[in-house]
């Protein structure tokens, strides 16, 4: 006699073959979804509609105590699982498939599962989706910062801690695996970790007081920001360089910025030399990123009392720019008079 997960399995197709034939591609199960042995995952996880009407194939019942969502994946979200915009990267990359409405269907699954692992084997695009789960994470921390509820911390800390575990594991060129587990056992086979990974989410597990978990959440999120940062690329992808002339678009733009900034640190008029340099600084590490410089740190030396060491800083940030630019034989569109420039324009 066939045993129960497989009977549910065949129910669920023989339903499809009857019912929805023309409207449901695929039947998929997600491999290591049990947990001793409850069933859940190997008869089936989800379906792939192919019509509108396949939708209705959905439903959740319980059996033995055990609950079964038999739930839609749309295609359009099998290709965001594929580009790692969609979390649930098992659903792809441990997919068994259980049934199919055509070879077609079957093919065009599979092409999406390669997809997914050609991505995760690019350094350049795991380090974007890398930084993007850290982006996530720092925003679950701000969040903490102004909630007092344990509970909610906790799961705020929890929730920060599974968006850098991604991070770290498109970084392995792996996704986390075993989803109904701890994450502990699964990330320390990983081949590098953040600094200190493992241990301080030990702690955050014993973590009793908010402040803890804050605390916690912080220094993860800072060790994971230097793994992160280790593993950016050096080469550009696909041949291509920096657009240095869009640069010097850019510098001729915003050189005004500089001498402002150098008259408020003439004049002693901190409160505008503090907003001059703060929307200067935001520019200048978009350069920084974009043109692989590294940070351009224009506010560390801010200091109301002395605007002196701030004037320096922007002066010597202006010259690397410029420098650079000299260096690619790239120079500002730039005229000393107006009548130079209307001469030129004739």
């Amino acid at each position: 006699m066939k045993n129960d997960t497989q009977r549910l399995t065949d129910w669920v197709i023989r339903k499809i073959k009857t019912e929805y034939p023309d409207d449901v591609a695929l039947l998929v199960a997600v491999e290591g979804a049990s947990i001793n042995g409850d069933g859940h995952g190997e008869p089936f996880d989800y379906f792939v509609p192919a019509t509108e009407h396949g939708n209705e194939l959905a439903q959740t019942f319980i059996i033995g105590g055990v609950g079964n969502d038999l739930y839609p994946r749309s295609w359009e979200r099998m290709e965001r699982t594929a580009s790692l915009d969609d979390p649930c990267t098992p659903c792809l990359g441990g997919a068994k498939i259980l049934y199919a409405r055509t070879p077609q269907d079957e093919e065009r699954f599979e092409t999406l599962r390669q997809k997914l692992l050609k991505r995760l084997a690019d350094p350049h695009f795991v380090y974007v989706k890398a930084l993007e789960r850290l982006e996530e994470a720092m925003r679950l921390y701000a969040a903490m910062e102004f909630e007092e509820r344990l509970c909610r911390v906790r799961a705020q800390a929890g929730y920060a801690f599974t968006s850098l575990a991604d991070a770290a594991a498109y970084l392995n060129g792996t996704w986390r695996k075993d989803w109904h587990h701890g994450p502990l056992a699964e990330i320390l086979t990983w081949k590098a970790l953040p600094d200190g990974f493992a241990e301080l989410y030990r702690r955050m597990l014993c973590a009793k007081e908010a402040s803890e978990l804050r605390s916690l959440t912080h220094l993860l999120i800072a060790s994971t920001r230097r793994f992160i940062a280790s593993h950016r690329p050096q080469d550009e992808p696909d041949g291509r360089t920096p657009d240095y002339r869009s640069l010097a678009g850019w510098y001729e733009e915003l050189c005004t910025w500089w001498k402002r900034l150098s008259f408020f640190c003439a004049s002693g008029d901190a409160d505008s030399a503090f907003r001059e340099a703060c929307q200067l600084q935001e520019e200048l590490d978009v350069v920084g990123e974009e043109f692989g410089l590294g940070e351009l740190d224009l506010l560390g030396c801010f200091d109301s009392a002395d605007l002196a060491p701030l004037a320096s800083r922007a002066e010597a940030l202006e010259e690397q720019l410029l420098t650079l630019l000299r260096a690619h034989g790239i120079a500002p569109c730039a005229y000393d008079t107006l009548d130079d420039f209307l001469a030129a324009r004739q």
